[in-house]
Order: C-alpha cells, then structure tokens, then sequence
C-alpha cells in the first residue's frame, strides 16, 4: 500500500512578526500541525524555488507537511511527477482495450502502474503485450463482461492473483448504440443500462470490497459523459438515462467510501475521436465540432491526463466530483 507523502520537520519556538525561513518550497503546498491547524499555507505565486520568507500564524515543536509539501531542491517538474507517481499501484482499466479505455491504460502505466485491462474485445491482449514490452510482467488482461456479476469477481481475483491488490478502478466500458425514442426495443435499453450503469455498480462494489479489506487507500474514476449533465444529441435517451446515473451513484459511493480512505470522482468527456465514433454519420459529427467553443474534437489522451490526476496524489482531497473536458461544449 503506499502512503501519503509526507514529511516531519522540527522548528524552533517563532513569535508573531519574526519570519522563518524555509529554503526552497515549492507550491503546492501547506504545513499543519499535530491538531491540523493551518501553520503556513502557500498560494499559486509562491512556486519558486531558493529562500522564503514565511510569516507563521501558528507554531507548534512539531509540525507534519501535508502530502503535497515537497522541501529540499527539487525542481517543480519532480515535484509533480512525484504527486502523479503510481509506481508500487495497480489499476483495473475496464474497457482497456481501446479508445479512452485504451488511453488511460496507457497513461496510468506510464506513470508506474501496474494494469489490468478488463475487456471482452480481444485486442485486450495486444495492448497487454505493448505495455509489457516497455515494462516487462506489469500488465495483464481478462475477459470481462462487466453486466455480469460472475464475470466482475473473475476480473477482480485475477487482478488480486497477479498484483497483490487494487488501487485504482477505473470505470470506463460503455456503449451507445443510437436510436430514437420512439423506436427503441425496452431490450436495448435494458442492455444499455446494464453495461453502462449496472456494471459500474458491480465493479465499484467488488474492488471496493477488495481496497476495505486491504486496507488500500483507493482511487475509483468512472468515465460519465456530458450527457450526465445535458444531452448532447437526440438518439441518446438510454445512454444519458445510464450516465446521469452514473454521475448520481458517483456522488453516493463517494460519500460512503470516504470513511475508508477511498476517492470516488468522475469525469464527463464531451466529443473525442476515437474507434467507437468512426461509423457515426460525418455530417451528424461535423455538426457537433461546430457547437465546441475550441473547434475539434477531442483526442483519448486529454482524458487519459484527467484520469492521471483523480487517481494520483494530485487531487488528494477530491471526492464526489466531476471534471467536464468537453472543449466548452457545455458552454453553448
């Protein structure tokens, strides 16, 4: 299990008007003591590094620098790579095998995570064999249907079995298979809601059942949409039915799982180009593009980076909520 970042430092007795001076400290970060009263808090123009001159409100012998505090000469850059470190963590990516799934994979191994990528699409193995090549025994795949309860326990013990324990869940398999309203079969809404809603559930419930009983400071980032918030085209009602679900059972793990150490937090992508959107109608999208306030699409990396930072020591005191990266189309 790895700990929070942090770091014990002794000072001498200050009074009110006599600075201390603390060398090189980087935002961001904070200094609390033994009754986590504020001490002295740093602000976004403090990133510098050499002397500062810090006037301390309060001061105890003994004082503990919050997970963010970095002392010493590090450059900013580690500094930030040492808060988006997972090295030591292993994450279960479900619908790793491609697009945003396949992305994230990615972006958390590069960080140092060992994967697990959960997908009924074959090309599961051939992401599995890349990750591995670039660092050997560190990613596994398993055939999961994450509807079915069975087939979520298998993917959980397989993860136990070949890394020791789960970290990082993130919830990313769905579908949206377009259809209008008035045509739907209750049959494709019921799957719908199976994958996307239903299988968020039973993943969220059986890895987080795993981090409780080990003890594991844990990080679940489900992928939502902008349809969570609005919907985005017409066709979509059982897609935005399951994702404003999903924001919803969000927010509810999150306040249950806080007692346990564990973040629940969700983020809502708008349009991003990836092999689910190749069969959509190229007129159907060229009119989405004209509704971004930053003109494209967006690509699977840029919320494979907002996935990097809900589950690393980045947003150590983020629960319960949602990160839009929809290029402003909310906005319009």
């Amino acid at each position: 299990m790895r700990g929070r970042k942090s770091v014990s430092v002794f000072c001498a007795p200050i009074t009110e008007g006599n600075p201390l001076e603390v060398e090189s400290l980087l935002y961001p970060w904070s200094l609390r003591d033994s009754r986590s009263q504020p001490v002295w808090s740093g602000g976004a123009d403090a990133q510098q590094v050499g002397a500062t001159r810090l006037q301390p409100t309060l001061c105890g012998a003994h004082h503990d620098v919050v997970r963010t505090s970095v002392m010493g000469t590090q450059s900013e850059t580690q500094v930030r790579e040492e808060l988006s470190s997972l090295v030591g963590d292993t994450a279960i990516v479900t619908g790793g095998a491609m697009g945003i799934g396949e992305a994230i994979a990615e972006r958390l191994h590069a960080a140092g995570a060992n994967i697990v990528v959960a997908d009924s699409d074959p090309e599961r193995h051939q992401v599995v064999a890349e990750l591995n090549d670039i660092r050997s025994g560190s990613a596994t795949a398993v055939a999961t249907d994450v509807s079915d309860h069975e087939s979520v326990q298998a993917m959980v013990d397989s993860a136990m079995e070949a890394f020791g324990g789960i970290d990082i869940l993130v919830n990313n398999a769905g579908i949206y298979p377009a259809m209008p309203l008035l045509d739907m079969d209750p049959s494709l809404f019921e799957k719908v809601i199976a994958v996307n809603l239903t299988g968020l559930f039973l993943c969220t419930q059986r890895v987080a059942r795993k981090m409780v009983a080990g003890g594991r400071r844990g990080r679940i980032v489900n992928i939502t949409s902008i349809d969570a918030l609005h919907p985005s085209m017409a066709g979509l009602a059982h897609y935005d039915a399951s994702k404003h679900g999903a924001w919803g059972l969000t927010k509810s793990s999150a306040l249950e799982l806080a007692q346990y150490d564990i973040r629940v937090n969700a983020i809502a992508p708008g349009g991003v180009t990836t092999p689910g959107t190749g069969g959509t109608d190229s007129d159907a999208l060229h009119a989405f593009e004209q509704l971004i306030p930053l003109g494209r699409m967006g690509q699977a990396s840029e919320i494979a980076e907002a996935a990097l930072f809900l589950a690393s020591d980045m947003s150590s005191y983020v629960t319960g909520s949602q990160i839009v990266v929809d290029g402003g189309r909310l906005l319009r």
